[in-house]
């Protein structure tokens, strides 16, 4: 048997890099019968190949990471997540990652903490409905910050990006919504394996050092959806902070720092501690490799939480009924049907539901994104503005929208939207959207969207989207980090308006 520490090419040809690894005293750790899961994780990812990854995968993940990034675009031009990029600026350390903003690149694990924060900034970002998990977050800010150090080809940045996405979807598919019931942000939770999935794959790290960097990053499993009470945005920081542990997990495993193979599983493992759920190897693991996650993640077509989305489908559906009946002015009521889970999320506590103190507030507020979606008939970033908090007419007709709990059997998010109105004249008026999976979005709307968010339709922006597209072709990163420098222009820095 060879040495696990021992330094090899990865199968898609790319070198690993020491950043400190070879001590020789990681246990390695066989897949087998009963392997544990982060093992079976930890060796799947560091045997995927791109011969592996079916071609309907591959499009899915170029589709979302083009998504994700369009959402970093549109943060940085707007002048989002400017403490995240000033704390970044200010750890600096060796020029590995530029980060849209940064007028100079700083370390691999400040960069993944900044791209974190600018790929939710906007809660724009993509959503796997079943696991809840915001998926093109848990991976982008990994593979963009650690690509560089690593030197990584085209073909790795594809392989280490579907290993990054299957991880997330996984975490979260392990124990569906239970970790929001008990006060935590499942990206958080999901992103931290992810981004050590990721960055392993990047750096080539052989099987038991990437097991050994999962049981270390577990330990930094958290986030807490206290700001829903408190007008807070400190969900933005989840997927950076994510990211930067799950880089620094994966350096502590190289220079030989030891992490539990039962992360996942064991006793006071995520699941046990964090969902008060058990769960098995097999259940998390089982079909890896055959049943592929990546193709069921959604992206957003609304900038605010996903559990709104339906609802604001069904009011763009009401809105046009209002033609001929006085607009939105003549609702006297409107009340939405909610699944029980989504209550806490959107709809209270009601006050703050109903009159937003934040932006951020506003993007988990039902009555209030369903009050703007009503009289604009579309949500955009700008719409949750802070001047947007103050228009009366909205505030209005939002204190004349509640709800109503009606159970649903699948995911919360893909539960049907329907909305029951009732106008100053006694006219009833109904809105409703079907429920259940939605397919995958096509890569048109996707486009659009990330062409508005980068500022407009370019040359810059068309040939930035044709190469994450087909991102296993590019050399490296470069010529991908160089349009975006190009498409930002000088005004996105720090502070910017």
């Amino acid at each position: 048997m060879t040495d696990p520490t021992a330094k090899t090419a990865t199968p898609h040809g790319h070198h690993d890099h020491d950043h400190g690894h070879g001590h020789g005293h990681h246990h390695g750790h066989a897949p087998g019968e009963n392997a544990p899961a982060a093992v079976e994780l930890a060796h799947w990812a560091s045997e995927l190949t791109p011969a592996k990854v079916p071609s309907v995968v591959r499009r899915a993940v170029g589709r979302q990471l083009l998504d994700g990034l369009g959402c970093v675009l549109a943060a940085a031009r707007t002048g989002q997540a400017a403490p995240a990029l000033a704390v970044a600026a200010g750890l600096g350390g060796p020029a590995e990652c530029a980060v849209p903003g940064l007028a100079e690149p700083v370390g691999a694990p400040a960069g993944a903490l900044a791209l974190g924060a600018l790929v939710h900034a906007l809660d724009y970002d993509d959503t796997h409905p079943g696991a809840l998990v915001h998926a093109t977050a848990a991976v982008l800010p990994a593979l963009f910050a650690a690509a560089g150090p690593a030197a990584a080809d085209g073909p790795t940045l594809l392989v280490a990006a579907t290993a990054g996405y299957e991880t997330a979807v996984r975490i979260g598919l392990g124990a569906p919504y239970r970790f929001h019931a008990r006060g935590l942000h499942a990206t958080q939770i999901a992103a931290v394996f992810a981004a050590a999935v990721t960055a392993a794959v990047l750096d080539g790290r052989p099987a038991d050092v990437t097991a050994h960097a999962l049981g270390i990053a577990g330990s930094g499993a958290g986030g807490l959806l206290e700001f829903l009470d408190a007008g807070s945005d400190t969900k933005t920081l989840h997927p950076g902070l994510a990211a930067h542990t799950g880089l620094l997990a994966v350096r502590l495993a190289a220079a030989g720092a030891e992490g539990p193979a039962t992360v996942l599983e064991g006793r006071n493992g995520v699941y046990a501690a964090l969902a008060d759920q058990p769960v098995t190897a097999e259940h998390l693991m089982g079909d890896l490799g055959e049943m592929w996650h990546v193709t069921a993640v959604e992206s957003k077509l609304h900038p605010c939480c996903h559990l709104l989305h339906r609802t604001l489908d069904a009011a763009a559906v009401l809105r046009d009924r209002l033609t001929g009946h006085g607009g939105p002015r003549s609702l006297a009521s409107v009340v939405a049907q909610v699944p029980p889970g989504t209550v806490p999320v959107v709809c209270e506590p009601r006050p703050h539901r109903v009159a937003p103190r934040t932006p951020y507030e506003a993007r988990f507020s039902l009555p209030f994104s369903t009050a703007l979606m009503l009289y604009d008939g579309a949500l955009t970033p700008g719409g949750f503005a802070r001047e947007a908090l103050a228009r009366p007419e909205v505030a209005a007709l939002a204190a004349r929208i509640t709800h109503t709990e009606v159970p649903y059997d699948g995911a919360d998010a893909e539960a049907p939207g329907v909305l029951r109105a009732v106008t100053r004249d006694g006219t009833r008026l109904d809105a409703r959207i079907d429920g259940g999976p939605v397919r995958p979005p096509d890569t048109a709307r996707v486009m659009a969207k990330f062409h508005a968010n980068a500022g407009g339709e370019t040359p810059a922006t068309r040939e930035l989207a044709e190469r994450v597209l087909r991102l296993e072709r590019e050399r490296d990163l470069t010529a991908v980090q160089n349009l975006v420098a190009r498409v930002l222009g000088p005004a996105a820095r720090p502070g910017a308006p």
